[in-house]
């Protein structure tokens, strides 16, 4: 007796974006932790999922791939675009330290947020606001960097005014000869940014899915609302938004390396990213599951271990 054999007739049941085949999703989680870095056909030969035991190792070893990142391209005298996420989080602050320790000036660098939390207008919260993803951005990344931070003019947000620029600046910064680094976490029903499943259901063509740049006042899925209550909002679901800006997949599949992360547990073996990770590496790509297209593409997905699992009942 499981979800799929009681769906029928209860609440749940069209409560899953339409395009989810729960079988099918299930037979992603394998019984062995230990396969889940088994490559599929469908993986860029330079993608590669990173193991880290403990909260601390991912903290470091995706803030030292996101600075490396930076220095790389100082190094070798580009521009680098960067699209951040607020989520996960820790490893900015080790960015800053290898930054700082390698006295690495951010100057070259442009710092794109993916999304921004709104209302149905595309309307977003002041700066000031300690839920606003600018206000967390400058806390954790941008403010401790100092005078090695990238410059307040090169910063962009996703308000209503901003985000529908984004792409002709990338655009224009790509074809200048600057690179595109995405960093990005995986969401509960595997969204990249706030780029949700359901949107799939507009599109004809997956080519036409995969052309949308962005989207104001993007209507959030209720899985979504209720992962940011428990991991941003102290559980009070009544703070969470509605609505978000977000980028969509024209920008988050056109870079030239990925940086993600997936840290989504919550102790004493309770967890809630564990599905989503075993969806992003496994389901074959589909509009419907936007992160199963970023193993598509060149670069790392840094992981919590506990998130392979076993994925077996445990009664906390």
């Amino acid at each position: 007796m499981d979800l799929l054999s009681t769906i029928s007739g209860s609440l749940m049941e069209g409560f899953f974006p339409a395009g989810w085949d729960l079988k099918k999703i299930d037979a992603c989680v394998d019984a062995d932790p230990q396969s889940i870095g088994k490559r599929q056909r469908w993986w860029h030969r330079d993608f590669e999922p990173v193991a880290c035991a403990t909260y601390a190792d991912f903290d470091t070893m995706m803030g030292h791939e996101i600075a490396l990142t930076i220095k790389r391209s100082r190094d070798a005298g580009e521009k680098l675009a960067l699209i951040l996420p607020v989520g996960p989080m820790g490893m900015y602050r080790w960015a800053v330290y290898f930054l700082s320790e390698w006295g690495v000036p951010c100057d070259h660098c442009f710092g794109f947020n993916m999304d921004e939390w709104s209302d149905a207008q595309g309307n977003t919260l002041p700066s000031t606001n300690p839920g606003a993803f600018q206000y967390a951005m400058q806390q954790a990344f941008y403010g401790p960097l100092g005078k090695l931070t990238i410059p307040v003019k090169q910063r962009y947000f996703a308000t209503k005014k901003v985000l529908p620029t984004y792409a002709d600046r990338i655009g224009e910064l790509k074809s200048a000869g600057a690179k595109l680094t995405v960093i990005f976490g995986i969401g509960r029903v595997c969204h990249i940014a706030f780029w949700e499943p359901h949107f799939a259901a507009e599109f004809k063509t997956q080519r036409e899915w995969k052309a949308q740049t962005h989207r104001l006042g993007a209507k959030l899925h209720p899985l979504t609302i209720e992962q940011n209550a428990l991991t941003s909002f102290k559980s009070r679901t009544t703070l969470v938004p509605a609505f978000a800006n977000t980028i969509g997949p024209g920008l988050f599949l056109k870079a030239d390396s990925i940086i993600g992360g997936a840290d989504g547990t919550l102790g004493r073996g309770m967890m809630w990213q564990g599905l989503s990770l075993w969806m992003t590496l496994r389901h074959d790509p589909s509009p419907w599951i936007p992160s199963t297209f970023m193993p598509t593409q060149a670069g790392r997905l840094f992981y919590l271990t506990e998130l392979a699992g076993p994925l077996a009942a445990e009664c906390n």
